[in-house]
């Protein structure tokens, strides 16, 4: 069960024009954006990474004008986990808990799964906030990390989780985002 102490937000390599090649875009973004406007109402932590930022261009301005106040841990390793920046600031949240959104789910989405599940994290894959330029690549890489111990969830659900109650102070507010 996910909570609020021990939860970071990770968010992959959203750039350029290879975002805009994913499978149902469009409703990516939201999802994504929805979950990190969630979690800044809940006060998790954000990790974000971008790829080689030089080549394949910049975090879409839809998710950086939600980052505000946060840097990107640039990264050349397909897994966040290879990038020494980026093990450092997950260790610095002390979260165990890691929400793992992004592109591409079956490329550098599940390397990152793997090198967490093998550093002793739970991982929770936002099933609607992560894609791939094909549903067949994405399905695939979604069977794989569920095969090998992590778990699957949606914006909704994690968010909804996180809260436990709708006595939560963020009820209304999370509430409408999901609407």
């Amino acid at each position: 069960m996910l909570n609020l102490e021990s939860s970071v937000l990770v968010v992959v390599d959203v750039q350029g024009k290879l975002a805009t090649l994913m499978h149902e875009h469009e409703s990516l973004f939201h999802n994504i954006v929805t979950m990190v406007k969630g979690a800044k109402l809940l006060n998790i932590p954000i990790l974000w990474l971008e790829q080689i930022p030089e080549k394949l261009g910049n975090t879409i301005s839809e998710l950086t004008s939600e980052l505000s106040g946060c840097s990107p841990v640039r990264k050349s390793s397909f897994s966040a986990c290879g990038e020494p920046d980026f093990v450092s600031a997950l260790e610095k949240t002390g979260s165990r808990q890691v929400l793992l959104t992004g592109i591409e789910a079956h490329i550098c989405v599940y390397q990152t799964a793997m090198d967490l599940l093998a550093g002793g994290y739970e991982v929770e894959v936002l099933v609607d906030a992560v894609s791939s330029r094909t549903m067949q690549s994405k399905e695939v890489a979604l069977d794989k990390m569920s095969a090998l111990g992590a778990d699957l969830t949606t914006v909704e659900m994690a968010l909804f989780e996180l809260m436990k109650s709708a006595e939560a102070p963020q009820f209304r507010e999370i509430a409408k985002l999901i609407k």
